[in-house]
């Protein structure tokens, strides 16, 4: 499961994005700056330390949002918690918009990477280690935190950035449910070694990171199922949707609100044949947009003279 805003606080709001934090984030970044106490003169420096890490990830997140933006995707919030950030992008159900929504986060951290190594470089030549031992070493912290935030998401697992990036390239060949599947299956290969990892180093936190995959790549191995469904079922061919103008599964693939059952909504006219509730607008299952009924209609030329 993805961390939701639930236990968080809205800390603030750029360009419409709304960023929260979870509590947790406190305990664990007084924990982390107790646990590095000593690595500094001053436990000043191990805040500033922290801090920053919370700065990279925010500007990771709002990486993913703005391209997600960009491509014509909805992007309203970011979640930051404990095992870092989660920016909920929605783009547009194209390899193309998907890969650049996912690929912009690391690309953030490369040029983090590229603007930290020359100063890092510059403050040895300038004896920093000798006069400003502090300042070097929080910059060389910095500069590590970022590396290790870029390598780390770049891994080819399932739901992190870079199996997330392997799922959009594999969708150009293989469609979007078969690289779904593809990546997840990737990615519970790479939960094993996270595993390994998290045992052999009597890591808590690699552990609790174990974790998280392996509940997202179920849930990912969820969705694809669900995709593979809906692309071998008939489609209703007399009706597309208004904004993705892809034709609508025949089925009961909509749940009613109210009495959670499903029914086929293009049958029943938009109407819940068990509890009869009627629904204002219908939800593409292909691009997740709502409309009224009436505009998914598809006419064989122009629309009747009302």
């Amino acid at each position: 499961m993805l961390p939701t805003k639930q236990g968080s606080i809205r800390l603030f709001r750029i360009a419409g994005i709304d960023v929260y934090l979870h509590w947790l984030w406190f305990l664990v970044a007084a924990y982390e700056i107790q646990d590095r106490k000593g690595s500094y003169s001053s436990v000043a420096w191990n805040v500033v330390e922290y801090l920053s890490l919370f700065v990279i990830v925010t500007m990771h997140e709002f990486g993913h949002a703005l391209a997600c933006r960009q491509v014509g995707g909805e992007a309203n919030q970011i979640v930051l918690w404990p095992l870092g950030g989660v920016a909920y992008v929605d783009p547009p159900p194209r390899p193309g918009a998907m890969l650049w929504s996912i690929a912009a986060g690391p690309l953030v951290n490369v040029a983090l990477f590229f603007v930290l190594t020359p100063l890092w470089i510059l403050s040895r030549s300038m004896a920093w280690p000798e006069a400003l031992p502090d300042l070097y070493k929080l910059l060389y912290a910095v500069w590590s935190i970022n590396l290790v935030l870029l390598i780390f998401n770049l891994l080819p697992i399932y739901p992190l950035d870079g199996g997330q990036i392997l799922q959009s390239l594999l969708w150009f060949v293989l469609g979007r449910a078969r690289s779904l599947t593809v990546a997840t299956l990737i990615g519970f290969v790479g939960v094993a070694g996270v595993i390994m990892l998290a045992v052999m180093s009597h890591s808590l936190w690699t552990g609790l990171i174990a974790v998280f995959i392996l509940m997202n790549c179920m849930r990912g191995w969820k969705m694809a199922r669900a995709m593979r469904q809906l692309e071998n079922a008939p489609h209703h061919q007399e009706f597309a949707c208004p904004f993705c103008k892809a034709a609508p599964p025949a089925g009961e693939f909509w749940v009613c609100g109210r009495c959670r059952k499903p029914f086929d909504t293009f049958v029943t006219q938009a109407n819940c044949p068990h509890c009869g509730m009627q629904f204002a607008v219908t939800k593409c299952l292909n691009c997740g947009k709502p409309s009224p009924l009436a505009n998914w209609a598809v006419y064989p030329s122009a629309p009747p003279a009302v």
